[in-house]
């Protein structure tokens, strides 16, 4: 299987392991990303969530305002991804 990451991906997860606060992960997120991809990736973050609660396309799709597209990408991920959806989801709740 080919590797998709590499030393510079690792080196940016490592970062983000190394956030010790809410307030740190915005201020590192608001320097690396582009407000449109913060919210995108909270857009699918939380479709995560209402997939993982059962919740219709239709209703994510009112609800989050993502399209069915992008729910059935995430859905996917979910299904037939590594798992990361699931641990997030999983830890949160605690």
């Amino acid at each position: 299987m080919k590797k998709v990451f590499d030393e510079h991906t690792d080196a940016l997860f490592e970062a983000i392991l190394c956030l010790k606060t809410k307030e740190e992960c915005e201020m590192f997120f608001q320097d690396i990303c582009t407000i449109k991809e913060i919210q995108d990736l909270s857009q699918r973050y939380e479709v995560a969530r209402l997939l993982a609660d059962g919740c219709p396309y239709q209703e994510i799709a009112r609800l989050t305002g993502a399209s069915t597209a992008t729910i059935s990408r995430v859905n996917k991920a979910m299904q037939y991804g590594e798992g990361g959806y699931q641990i997030a989801l999983g830890r949160r709740e605690r």
